[in-house]
């Protein structure tokens, strides 16, 4: 069987398998919103924090939560990595520097998991899973709280309320990422991922010599780190590591979880807002994008030029044999167009344009079907967006289900879509600016611009993977990197809840024959054009200067 064949059924095999799990996952999520029953598990957290479930809050009040609980989190990761040398089942680690500390709170807190440091090196049982991993769940289900909050502001009309934020967190994650991650580590652990407590052991090499390796409860964060789409390995190679991705079956299994939560999220808004057409619509949008990226991605990569890409049967520098380029190009496609970061090969060895393509793919702003919670609020602002330039072409007040899109709701939109840019294209001149940071560069050139392009590009759309060249263990890429990460998840949150607040406050508009359908597929390409002429037009020049600059000189 030729590797392109392979690739094609890979790409089938994960297209069925997502939309067998599309309306049983999506439907499930939908009950899980909107209950108003309370597990006893429930209850009893309820009343160990504090809360009232019952309780709805204005758009302010859900923020609020949203930033304390975070606040919080981040407090917490922050002291328990700089007490970790006197912590039982530290391994022998000592505690970790305070600006890496902050790097990786921050980093876990926004569900970004950028990793400066290595993993089997760096961190104990009780960081690993007492801190990173709890992580890994509660990030996620923030998120998906957020995307909720946001449905019911275009679900709801003639009131700010947009329910409880306390109770969404909670139910997301003991309804739906707890039950999901116990099966998903189930079958790791049955691919041959490793979940154990044990100790730092010497193992013998081929050849001669030693090599030091310590176990872990692998699994088990490994299956909440691609179904939260979280990033972070327990490994420094993360998903190409054999401990955290043993084999192909695995690999497959594993950009399954990355994309399954993401997409059924559609059908969720669908049923939320009473019109799965609706749901259709969206998600036609991320299929066609993420499709359309797959295909690129692979083209490129299979098309390398020369006698060692020939005699290697593709681009197989910094890829694992066990996946191939197929199996490589699927899970950097589904990572970056995710807020994962999760990698099972190095982004920075892969040709030019196949980097750049890892690049736009977070620059899009991680919506094709982007992340748990933050893929749906994300495509939905741009829904608005695409709205509002439909209306300006027939000269008509834009309407999307039902609510005007007016100044206000317009002004939210775009600033949401602004915060992450400036984050990303300042960051990145400062770094150039600067004497220090590019001494951190490992190679020169257009190369070297996308490294540190990359990186910031990666923290502040709070997807986690690195281009895998660049030494971001300094105190100025650990300090910019984490505030990049914090700003780039909560500031447009910010903007998320203040227009889900705006919307829900609305009295419904009547549909009538001038009404913009968008349901249609004519407003799914008018979406996938507008996402598209906007990141085009943000990063284009910087593109230029990186890997578009790179892949033409080759």
């Amino acid at each position: 069987m030729s590797p392109v064949l392979a690739g094609v059924l890979q790409l089938l095999a994960l297209v069925a398998a997502l939309g067998l799990s599309y309306r049983p996952l999506g439907d499930h999520m939908a009950r899980v919103y909107s209950s108003e029953r309370h597990l006893r598990p429930e209850r009893w957290i309820y009343r160990a924090i504090g809360a009232n479930p019952a309780v709805e809050m204005r758009w302010p009040a859900y923020l609020r939560g949203v930033l304390a609980f975070s606040a919080v989190s981040l407090l917490f990761l922050y002291l328990l990595q700089r007490v970790q040398g006197a912590l039982p089942g530290s391994l022998g680690f000592v505690s970790i520097d305070p600006d890496q500390a902050f790097n990786t709170a921050a980093s876990f807190v926004a569900n970004t998991n950028w990793q400066s440091y290595y993993g089997e090196q760096a961190m104990g049982h009780v960081v690993q899973t007492g801190g990173l991993a709890v992580q890994n769940f509660v990030s996620a289900a923030v998120g998906m709280a957020v995307a909720v909050a946001l449905v019911r502001g275009f679900a709801r009309s003639r009131t700010g309320e947009l329910g409880n934020f306390w109770a969404d967190l909670v139910r997301g994650v003991v309804r739906i990422l707890l039950p999901m991650a116990v099966i998903g580590a189930l079958v790791l652990v049955a691919c041959g991922a490793i979940q154990n407590f044990s100790g730092i052991h010497e193992v013998g090499q081929f050849g001669g010599g030693t090599q030091q390796w310590n176990g872990g409860a692998v699994a088990s964060q490994e299956v909440i780190k691609e179904l939260g789409t979280n990033g972070g390995g327990y490994f420094n190679a993360n998903s190409a590591h054999p401990f955290e991705n043993p084999n192909g079956l695995s690999n497959l299994f594993e950009i399954y979880l990355i994309l399954v939560i993401p997409f059924a999220l559609t059908r969720t808004f669908g049923r939320m807002v009473g019109s799965l057409r609706q749901g259709y619509a969206i998600l036609g949008t991320m299929a066609v994008i993420w499709i359309g990226f797959t295909a690129l991605m692979m083209w490129t990569e299979f098309a390398g030029r020369g006698p060692a890409f020939e005699l290697a049967g593709g681009a197989m520098e910094g890829k694992e044999t066990r996946f191939g380029i197929a199996g490589s190009s699927l899970f950097s496609v589904a990572t970056t167009l995710t807020s994962t970061g999760a990698v099972n090969s190095f982004h920075s060895s892969y040709t030019g344009f196949g980097g750049g393509i890892t690049l736009l793919g977070m620059q899009l702003g991680e919506i094709a079907p982007g992340g748990v919670g933050s893929g749906l609020y994300g495509m939905l602002v741009m829904a608005v967006i695409a709205v509002f330039i439909a209306g300006l072409m027939v000269g008509r007040t834009p309407e999307y289900l039902g609510k005007k899109i007016g100044t206000r709701e317009i002004k939210f939109a775009a600033c949401y879509i602004l915060v992450t840019p400036a984050l990303v294209l300042c960051f990145t001149a400062a770094s150039f600016v600067l004497d220090t940071p590019a001494h951190s560069m490992t190679n020169s050139g257009a190369h070297g611009f996308s490294e540190i392009l990359y990186a910031f590009t990666s923290g502040a759309n709070n997807n986690g993977s690195a281009f895998a060249g660049l030494n971001a263990d300094t105190q100025w890429f650990n300090s910019t990197i984490g505030i990049a990460m914090l700003l780039g998840r909560f500031l447009p949150m910010v903007f998320v809840l203040a227009l889900a607040g705006s919307l829900a406050e609305q009295t419904p508009v009547p549909e009538t024959a001038g009404t913009l359908r968008t349901e249609k597929p004519l407003f799914t390409g008018l979406l996938v054009g507008t996402i598209m002429i906007i990141a085009g037009l943000t990063y284009f020049p910087a593109l230029a200067l990186g890997p578009l600059a790179e892949g033409l000189a080759a």
